[in-house]
C-alpha cells in the first residue's frame, strides 16, 4: 500500500490470512514540495523514486507481492501524453494561481448551480478552479494533453500504464456529476475548460492491469489495483465502526476531514449554505463531510518555531500543553488566512489581536489554543452536520496520525459527550489494503471490509461529564 501524503509518504506491507491484516513500514520519506518562479510544485519524480525504494524493500521482504496501490490527497492533477510522461511540472493545490479564481468561475456559473451539479464544498484549490488558472495561464495546453491523471492515477500509470481516474478522487475534483455518475463535461465547457483529456473512470477496488514489464524484475507480476484513491476514502473505508449508522468520523492529520457516511449525496441548499461536501466512498457510499484546517496549523508553527532556534519535538510540545490555562486563546482554524501564511506564529497573534484577544510567545500556548480551537471546530461542524443529514452522531471514531494524539482524544469526548474510539493510526494505508484484497477476490462486501477493519487496534476515550459543561460555554464564545 502506498500511501502519499501532503508531508510525508509511506509504503506500507500488508499480509492478510484471511482473518487479520497486518502492516508492516518498510519505507517513510518526507514530501518536500519545490518553489520555481514563485509557484509551488510537487517534486514528482523525488516521490516516485522513494516508491520503488518502499517496494523494492517489500518485495524483499515479503518474496512475492500479490498487489501494488497507491492513495494520496486530491485535487491536484499532472498532465501526460499518450505514453504518460508528464507534459510539466504538477502544481501543488495551495499555490497562488488560484487566488481569485473561485469569484470569475461563479460569474460564469453561478455557485448554487455549481453544487446542484458536483456536491462538493467550495475550497479555492478545488480541481475546478485549478483547470480554470490553467487555462487562462497557458492555455491550449488542456487541450493538447492526452490525459489528466491526479496523483494516485498518475503513479498506477507509472506502475502498469493505465490512464484511469478512480472514482472517490474523481469526485473530489468538483468536476464529476455524482447523480449522473459522469463527468460534468456541460459545466466545464461552458467555462471554456477543454474536456477530451478527462480519463475514463473506474470503481475503487478495480484490477488496473500487471506491472510493466521494466518492473517485473524489482516486483514479479504483482497486479495493480485502485484502492480508493482519495486517501480520505481509504481511511474511512478502514473505519473499525460497528454500527450500520449514528457514528461520525475525523480523519486527522494535515487537515480534518470532519463527517458522515451516507447511502446518497445532500446536495440541498442548507448542505450548500454550510459548505459541506459529497466526496464518494467505497461500495458506492457518500462521505458527507467538512475540511478543517487540521494539524498543518500546528506542523506550520513548528516549522517557524525551528525557523527562529527554538526547534523542540511534537511530543515534547504536547507534554507542556497541560501547563497553559485553558481556553484563554482561540481561533478559527478555518479563517483563510491560515491556508498558506509565510509566518503561522505571526498569523495566528494577527488574528488574535484582531478578536480582542492576547497574543501569544509560547510555543506551547500555541499548541493549546490550537488544539481547542480544532475541538470546538469539530463540534460545530458535526452539530450541522447531524441537522443537514438527519442523524445522530453516538461515537466518533478519529483516524489517522491524529489518532495518536491522547489529549486532542479526550477533550474532543469531553466537548461532544460521546465517546471517541482513536485509530488504526495509519487508517489510510489499511484502507489502501483492504480495497486491494477486494480486487483480489478475498473480501466481496463493505460488511466483509468493515469485519477485517474491526480488528485493527483502537483505544476508546470515555467523556468526563464534570468537563463537558466548560466545554459548552467554550463553545458558545467560539461562535460569535
Amino acid at each position: 500500500a502506498i500511501d502519499l501524503g501532503a508531508e510525508s509518504g509511506r509504503v506500507i506491507l500488508a499480509r492478510f490470512d484471511g482473518q487479520q491484516l497486518d502492516l508492516q513500514e518498510m519505507h517513510r520519506f518526507p514530501n518536500r514540495p519545490l518553489t520555481l518562479h514563485g509557484h509551488r510544485f510537487w517534486n514528482m519524480t523525488g516521490l516516485w523514486d522513494e516508491t520503488l525504494v518502499g517496494l523494492r524493500k517489500a518485495r524483499q521482504v515479503a518474496g512475492m507481492l500479490d498487489s501494488i496501490g497507491v492513495d494520496t490527497w486530491g485535487v491536484d492533477y499532472g498532465l501526460v501524453d499518450s505514453h504518460g510522461s508528464l507534459a510539466g511540472n504538477v502544481y501543488q493545490y495551495r499555490d497562488s494561481r488560484t487566488d481569485g479564481m473561485m469569484e470569475q468561475v461563479f460569474a460564469r456559473v453561478p455557485r448554487d448551480v455549481l453544487y446542484r451539479r458536483t456536491g462538493i464544498q467550495f475550497l479555492p484549490f478545488n480541481t475546478l478552479f485549478q483547470l480554470y488558472a490553467h487555462e487562462q495561464m497557458q492555455p491550449g495546453e488542456l487541450a493538447r494533453a492526452h490525459r489528466l491523471l491526479l496523483i494516485p492515477d498518475l503513479l498506477h500509470g507509472w506502475l502498469c500504464g493505465s490512464q484511469v481516474c478512480e472514482r472517490t478522487n474523481a469526485t473530489t475534483t468538483q468536476c464529476w456529476d455524482p447523480i449522473a455518475g459522469a463527468w460534468a463535461r456541460d459545466m466545464l465547457e461552458q467555462l471554456s475548460i477543454p474536456t477530451t483529456m478527462l480519463p475514463p473512470v473506474v470503481e475503487p477496488g478495480t484490477l488496473l492491469g500487471e506491472v510493466l514489464p521494466q518492473w517485473q524484475d524489482d516486483f514479479g507480476k504483482a497486479r495493480v489495483i485502485a484502492p480508493a484513491t482519495h486517501d480520505t476514502g481509504s481511511a474511512i473505508a478502514a473505519t473499525p465502526a460497528k454500527l450500520a449508522s449514528g457514528w461520525g468520523y475525523i480523519s486527522s492529520g494535515t487537515w480534518s476531514l470532519v463527517g458522515v457516511e451516507l447511502a446518497q449525496p445532500v446536495m440541498t441548499p442548507d448542505a450548500l449554505a454550510a459548505n459541506c461536501t459529497n466526496e464518494g466512498g467505497v461500495f458506492g457510499t457518500t462521505r458527507f463531510l467538512k475540511n478543517v484546517m487540521g494539524l498543518w496549523l500546528l506542523q506550520e508553527c513548528q516549522r517557524s518555531f525551528a525557523r527562529n532556534g527554538q526547534s523542540i519535538d511534537y511530543d515534547a510540545l504536547l507534554a507542556k500543553v497541560s501547563s497553559v490555562p485553558t481556553f484563554t486563546a482561540l481561533i478559527d482554524p478555518d479563517d483563510p488566512r491560515f491556508l498558506a501564511p509565510p509566518d503561522m506564529p505571526e498569523a495566528i497573534n494577527t488574528y488574535l489581536s484582531e478578536h480582542g484577544q492576547t497574543p501569544l510567545s509560547d510555543p506551547a500556548a500555541f499548541a493549546h489554543c490550537i488544539l481547542e480551537s480544532l475541538v470546538l471546530r469539530y463540534c460545530e461542524v458535526f452539530q450541522y452536520i447531524q441537522q443537514l443529514t438527519n442523524t445522530g452522531v453516538h461515537v466518533v471514531h478519529v483516524l489517522g496520525g491524529g489518532a495518536r494524539n491522547a489529549r486532542l482524544n479526550q477533550w474532543l469526548a469531553d466537548a461532544l459527550d460521546v465517546p471517541v474510539i482513536a485509530g488504526p493510526f495509519e487508517a489510510t494505508a489499511r484502507g489502501n489494503a483492504l480495497m486491494q484484497l477486494v480486487g483480489l477476490g478475498e473480501l466481496q462486501s463493505l460488511e466483509e471490509v468493515r469485519a477485517v477493519a474491526q480488528r485493527a487496534p483502537t483505544q476508546t476515550f470515555s467523556p468526563n461529564g464534570a468537563h463537558h459543561a466548560a466545554w459548552k460555554e467554550a463553545g458558545q464564545r467560539f461562535n460569535v
